[in-house]
């Protein structure tokens, strides 16, 4: 059973008052005995005045105040010794943790053999969790530095080749060529409006224009806009049971949500594959999934494939690779609008994107 900090000092603090009054009653008791017992002994040997009574009262009660004193002093200092070390101990770990921490190791942890029993070991477990999450955001940011660089990189070294190239003479500045070194531009003004968009849409200030929106509606528009550009690649794109449900969304989001998935789609499904949408009503919320044919996607890297940037290494090329942003900005709108996004794959046997969002009865 745990048991609050205070509960504890406060059994402490009882033990501590109950002793000093242990120590006093038993001073009392056998400081009075005896003086008294020294008194009666001494009026049978001699006759004295009632003087030597109050004398020796007197002796019990300055004894008393003595050893009272004297125990409650030494209670009072053992408990301190044991409540200061009992509390700065697991302080002092925490701030030399904290310090270790500043100093840029992110893998040190408080050693807790159990279950936490009070505040402290409350505030440890939490440190712990601030050190895991920390250490996964280094980690975070340190694959999307590298992300980063490969993304400006590749772009950037191939505008720099075609333009050695036409300053050497090896290239004539032709209209394809120009097209192509555009093309590469493109990708790099993509990439920093993409990062400034998802800037925006993680920030406090950022909110959505929410209006009730026909479901149906919003994805017979994007599939509408999408089928000529599955059709040019030869993938089939098909529609199941779209539910009747109305949400409260911001439409346009709403929207670039289902076009991200289904881009996401075209990029990873072969020639001759087919991408299929269908939905499932439930209690309070729709369930949209997007199933497709593609090569699909290793277990391990599953939880990830909504970070900024991320790819599966085998897909990391121009040609199908993209930003890495898509899913990391429609995991951001659909957290916003309250909903969730996971996918489910097997490794070569394509990928389904679900999204759950609640809707209005």
């Amino acid at each position: 059973m745990k048991r609050s900090l205070s509960f504890r000092l406060s059994i402490l603090l009882i033990m501590y008052t109950g002793a000093i009054l242990i120590i006093a009653s038993v001073a009392m008791i056998h400081a009075t005995h005896y003086h008294f017992q020294l008194y009666g002994n001494e009026m049978e040997e001699s006759h004295h005045s009632a003087d030597l009574l109050n004398s020796h009262l007197e002796q019990a009660i300055i004894q008393l105040i003595g050893l009272t004193i004297g125990g409650a002093s030494i209670i009072a200092l053992i408990l301190s010794i044991y409540i200061a070390k009992r509390i700065a101990s697991p302080l002092i770990g925490m701030r030399n943790l904290t310090l270790v921490m500043a100093s840029g190791e992110r893998d040190v942890r408080l050693p807790l053999k159990w279950a936490p029993k009070d505040e402290l070991d409350e505030l440890a477990t939490s440190i712990n969790h601030l050190a895991e999450q920390l250490q996964q955001q280094e980690q975070l940011r340190i694959a999307m530095t590298e992300n980063i660089a490969h993304e400006l990189r590749t772009p950037l070294t191939t505008l720099n080749s075609y333009l050695a190239a036409i300053q050497d003479g090896v290239w004539e500045p032709t209209p394809e060529r120009i097209q192509s070194s555009r093309e590469e531009i493109f990708r790099l003004i993509q990439l920093v409006q993409d990062l400034e968009e998802l800037q925006t849409f993680n920030s406090s200030d950022f909110s959505l224009s929410r209006k009730e929106v026909l479901l149906q509606r919003s994805i017979e528009q994007v599939m509408d806009l999408m089928r000529p550009s599955f059709k040019e690649h030869e993938i089939q794109l098909s529609e199941g049971y779209v539910p009747c449900a109305t949400i409260l969304a911001d439409e346009s989001r709403l929207v670039q949500i289902w076009t991200n998935i289904l881009s996401n789609a075209l990029k990873f499904t072969p020639k001759g594959g087919n991408v299929r949408l269908d939905g499932t009503i439930m209690a309070d919320s729709v369930l949209i999934t997007v199933t497709d044919s593609g090569i699909g996607i290793p277990a391990e890297d599953l939880p990830h494939i909504f970070e900024r940037f991320y790819r599966v290494e085998k897909s990391r090329n121009r040609k199908m690779g993209g930003g890495g942003l898509g899913l990391a900005i429609t995991k951001t709108f659909v957290e916003r609008h309250g909903g969730q996004v996971w996918a489910e794959s097997d490794e070569g046997a394509g990928t389904q994107i679900h999204v759950k969002l609640p809707i209005v009865h």
